[in-house]
């Protein structure tokens, strides 16, 4: 697990009211979600949203150790961010892909510390992860060779999604060419927490997928439906409706917080 000091990895806070964080997804940054429209809760009042860019992508520095970029090491990350940031508040954490994974995993150690989850889009695991790996593995050999920008331009596929808008602009991965075969090598060597784990989360969890996303399976979103006792599934089908999503995850933490009551954990 990772022991390095958090206090460097760049971050920034809006707005005022309900606790918020929020994290992206692998290779991903705040600003590439910025500029993909990947801002989970662009443009909604009522919410202080800490985002933060994971170790080794946007402006946070990073690492060519693969430890570093595991699921439970970016868990510990976001445990010392979330203290920095509000201290014993409990918080709403807003996730996507990557950034699920790590709510999920940080959840499972500190289930007090969330009053609701919104995990967007989960990424492979268990047993929907093997192919995924290999994948990894492969990436992390061809960046070492090509570097990230020839690497995306050689691999770049069209979106197999509906809901994928494909006139989204196309943006390089935000992590360095040094560090970004690390990310990958330790994306591929960990996993979802446990089924039995996930099962006992209490708190109220809204899931957002979309369907046939090979990276990003529909199959995990309704696995984790059934396991989750407080748990939604809303499935978007076309771009309109992923264009919704900062609405609808800001209208579910304020009806599960409607007194602003997330307070200590």
């Amino acid at each position: 697990m990772s022991t390095a000091d958090t206090s460097d990895l760049a971050r920034s806070v809006r707005g005022d009211g309900l606790p918020v964080v929020q994290l992206h997804g692998l290779s991903s940054s705040r600003r590439r979600e910025d500029l993909t429209g990947g801002d989970l809760t662009a443009g909604q009042p009522g919410l202080r949203v800490l985002r933060y860019d994971a170790r080794g992508h946007g402006h946070s520095p990073g690492s060519a150790d693969p430890a570093d970029y595991t699921w439970p090491a970016q868990a510990e990350d976001l445990r010392r961010q979330l203290d920095e940031v509000f201290g014993d508040q409990r918080v709403h954490g807003v996730g996507r892909s990557m950034g699920t994974a790590t709510l999920l995993t940080a959840a499972t150690v500190e289930p007090a510390r969330f009053a609701t989850l919104t995990l967007a889009i989960p990424p492979t695991a268990w047993q929907w992860r093997r192919d995924q790996r290999r994948l990894y593995e492969l990436g992390a050999r061809q960046i070492e060779r090509w570097g990230v920008a020839r690497w995306s331009e050689l691999t770049r596929r069209p979106p197999t999604s509906p809901a994928i808008d494909p006139d989204a602009p196309v943006t390089l991965p935000d992590v360095a060419d040094d560090w970004l075969p690390a990310a990958f090598r330790g994306a591929a060597a960990t996993d979802l927490p446990p089924r039995e784990a996930i099962a006992r989360l209490s708190m109220p969890v809204l899931l957002l997928a979309w369907p046939q996303d090979a990276s990003h399976p529909l199959e995990v979103a309704r696995e984790l439906a059934e396991l989750l006792p407080d748990a939604r599934l809303e499935v978007a089908r076309s771009p309109g409706e992923v264009a919704q999503w900062p609405s609808v995850v800001a209208d579910f933490i304020k009806d599960r917080d409607p007194d602003g009551l997330s307070g200590p954990s």
